[in-house]
């Protein structure tokens, strides 16, 4: 289907109910997330740390979708929290490798059953076929709005 497929409405309706099924995605995750003590951006982080240790701070904003500047207080209070330990890379003198410690993965892992029961409630009586189906839109979405044509 090409983008004259589509009348206005539609395609300012869609911009809409994306931002609002994200919206409420984020409310609800946040809201589950309380009882973990962990903020989605601090999860995104623990995450991605477990995934990828060493990642720079500039990585870790654009996972968490922050800035650097709120990435350096995110890290600082996961650092206080015992939940990541930084160190000097020998192989470069300036940069700081972040880890995870076992406090940290396990905070993770609290928070991750949290997301996961969120996800599982927002895709409730959605057939397999249509997720998929939604999945592969939304990634086609993203590849029309991030390559240059």
């Amino acid at each position: 289907m090409s983008s004259g497929d589509f009348s206005n409405q539609s395609v300012q309706n869609l911009g809409y109910l994306l931002k609002r099924a994200q919206q409420s995605l984020r409310t609800k995750i946040d809201l589950e997330l309380r009882a973990t003590e962990i903020t989605l951006p601090q999860y995104a982080v623990l995450s991605t740390v477990a995934i990828s240790p060493g990642i720079s701070n500039a990585d870790l904003a654009k996972a968490a979708f922050v800035t650097p500047q709120t990435m350096q207080g995110i890290i600082s209070t996961l650092e206080k929290r015992n939940f990541l330990i930084r160190s000097k890379d020998p192989q470069h003198g300036r940069r700081l490798m972040t880890q995870l410690t076992n406090e940290g993965k396990t905070a993770m892992e609290a928070a991750q059953i949290e997301i996961i029961k969120v996800e599982k409630m927002m895709l409730n009586a959605i057939a397999d076929r249509d997720i998929e189906f939604a999945t592969q839109t939304l990634l086609k979405c993203i590849e029309n709005l991030t390559t240059e044509k």
